[in-house]
C-alpha cells in the first residue's frame, strides 16, 4: 500500500486549498479513506471520511461546512477541498485506509497511512 498525499502550502485566513491523496499498490475502490490531521504540539484530530463508493460522506462536527471530502476511484486519488481556512487548521495533513471518527487519536488506529502534507494558514 502506498498513499502519498500534496496540495499543502502557505495561505493566509480565509483562503482555501485542495489537498490530494494519490494512492496504489492496493485495489482503492474497496476501501473507505480518511483524512486526518496533527497540529503542532496537538494529536492526531479526525476530519473526514468517505465511503468506497464515495456517495456517504462524514464530517467532524466542527469543520462541516467548510471541507468537502471526495475521491476519484477512475484515478485512485482522494482528495479534501478546504475552504475558509483559519489559522487553527494549520496542521499535517494524512490521508488513511479505512473509517474514522470522533474516536481516533492515533495514526495506527488506520491500517496504512502517508507522510502527510503541511498546510499552514497565517497571514
Amino acid at each position: 500500500v502506498q498513499l502519498v498525499e500534496s496540495g499543502g502550502g502557505l495561505v493566509p485566513p480565509g483562503g482555501s486549498l485542495r489537498l490530494s491523496c494519490a494512492a496504489s499498490e492496493f485495489t482503492f475502490d474497496n476501501y473507505p479513506m480518511t483524512w486526518v490531521r496533527q497540529a503542532p504540539g496537538k494529536g492526531v484530530e479526525w476530519v473526514s471520511s468517505i465511503v468506497s463508493g464515495g456517495e456517504h460522506t462524514y464530517y467532524a462536527d466542527s469543520l462541516k461546512g467548510r471541507f468537502t471530502i471526495t475521491r476519484d476511484n477512475a484515478k485512485d486519488m482522494l482528495y479534501l477541498q478546504m475552504n475558509d481556512l483559519k489559522t487553527e487548521d494549520t496542521a499535517v495533513y494524512y490521508c488513511a485506509t479505512g473509517l474514522g471518527g470522533p474516536w481516533v487519536t492515533r495514526l495506527t488506529d488506520f491500517g496504512y497511512w502517508g507522510p502527510g502534507t503541511q498546510a499552514t494558514i497565517s497571514s
